[in-house]
């Protein structure tokens, strides 16, 4: 099939006896052009089936009003609501997305970041996959002077802007709390110890034992995926422990609430028997039976704010360079998961 000729504002000038600038600068909406004039250029483009070439006039000015958004997977709710926070920010500001999802592989991170590099982004906005050991991948953009900001998955140590919650209070408040309700044999469920979220929360549970004179036992902790297939062996193994859990904290409320299934199924009373404490307050929690206590972690707001420090950075309104960690509040949301005492 023939393609047909791109219509330009030549052809469009042409037709209607005008120079191509005036039909630039009405296109443009300049407000030189009186509004009859524009009236007459925009329905002659329409009819025409004229589309403005943004991707010629980014190149001259040396920028493409376009975002790339590194995800370490696209299934959690808490990704999601990030998602639509920043996407608020960025529709606002006229900038597009484009949304790269490493499938918590480091490989495809690192492929992802070259791919997006080279699409000439004007801003990264990324969360690290589990297995990411370094940010090597990310040192183009910085040479380029193209900013990246970091959220929820970050290296905390590492220079540069990041936008996340203190894991390691929420690991203690969330522990603290079933420690509170009678609590005395907590295990604790967890995903790969090289990320900070987790590690993190690791370091808020151990806390909360040593405060509370609780003996913090390395076979109480079970680190796995937080895939489906892992949060049943994660109950399973539970289940086997000698003596058995009383409570159970775990960073994640998909895996939380696979886990209830399974121990119900088990013959297992939540919270009489063991009573158990989530991580990100998705719409699981208020689904499953009963309803799962968990540490709020506000994704659109972060989305929102991660999205506003880059749009304020790329239109000169401030500088994340002199920026460096941006900590969101969270909060103990308490359920029926975990109450053993009345209210």
């Amino acid at each position: 099939m023939r393609q047909e000729k791109e219509i330009t504002i030549y052809d469009i000038a042409k037709q209607l006896d005008l120079s191509a600038a005036t039909v630039s600068r009405a296109l443009k909406d300049h407000p030189s052009i009186n509004k009859h004039t524009k009236k007459k250029i925009a329905e002659l483009a329409a009819r025409l089936g004229y589309r403005s070439n943004t991707f010629a006039s980014n190149l001259r000015q040396q920028k493409t009003n376009t975002i790339g958004v590194m995800l370490h997977e696209l299934r959690s709710q808490f990704m999601t609501s990030v998602l639509a926070g920043i996407e608020k920010v960025t529709t606002e500001a006229n900038y597009d997305l484009i949304i790269a999802h490493s499938s918590e592989s480091a490989a495809k991170e690192t492929a992802n970041a070259v791919n997006l590099f080279h699409k000439r982004v004007d801003g990264v906005i990324a969360s690290l996959a589990f297995d990411t050991a370094n940010l090597d991948h990310f040192a183009p953009f910085e040479k380029k002077g193209i900013p990246v900001i970091f959220f929820d998955r970050v290296f905390e140590e590492a220079d540069g802007a990041k936008v996340i919650i203190n894991n390691r209070k929420a690991g203690y408040e969330a522990t603290s709390h079933l420690i509170e309700q009678g609590c005395k044999r907590i295990a604790h469920i967890t995903a790969n110890l090289q990320r900070n979220v987790y590690a993190e929360r690791l370091k808020g549970y151990q806390q909360a034992l040593a405060k509370h004179g609780l003996k913090f036992s390395e076979k109480q902790v079970i680190v796995d995926d937080l895939s489906e297939e892992a949060s049943i062996r994660s109950a399973r193994k539970i289940m086997a422990m000698r003596p058995r859990p009383d409570g159970i904290f775990i960073t994640n409320d998909f895996c939380a609430a696979v886990c209830i299934q399974v121990l119900k199924e088990a013959g297992i009373q939540i919270p009489e028997d063991i009573a158990i404490v989530g991580f990100n307050n998705d719409a699981i929690c208020k689904i499953i039976e009963p309803k799962l206590s968990t540490i709020n972690y506000p994704g659109i707001e972060i989305g929102e704010i991660v999205a506003r420090n880059m749009i304020n950075h790329l239109q000169g309104h401030s500088d994340i360079n002199l920026t460096n960690t941006i900590i969101i509040k969270s909060e103990l949301i308490v359920r029926a998961s975990s109450l053993r005492k009345k209210k």
